[in-house]
């Protein structure tokens, strides 16, 4: 069994300069990358109305569709014109870890 993590920091756009300007963009985003059947959440940048992060987290038998889940949530992020992807930081653990 292996399991993936990744954590998106992105930059908001200007107008969000309140908590619930800042969550009319993360939870669509949220929402869409729960169609790969994800693990996800905001999980940093709580109380920064301009940033967000967003955790994602994966199971699977093999390390390599863990890589392709992932791939593919970095995609979406990465694709959304409404936001500007900063850094991604991607984990996998196996067995042994």
């Amino acid at each position: 069994m292996y399991t993936g993590t990744a954590v998106f920091d992105v930059l908001l756009p200007g107008d969000s300069r309140s908590l619930k300007a800042k969550r009319s963009y993360v939870r669509p985003i949220v929402a869409a990358l729960r169609k790969f059947e994800i693990s996800v959440a905001e999980v940093g940048a709580l109380d920064l109305h301009g940033r967000a992060e967003i955790g994602v987290a994966v199971v699977a038998a093999e390390p390599a569709h863990v890589g392709e889940v992932l791939d593919s949530c970095e995609r979406l992020v990465a694709g959304r014109p409404e936001i500007e992807l900063l850094s991604v930081r991607r984990r996998l653990h196996g067995d042994e870890d």
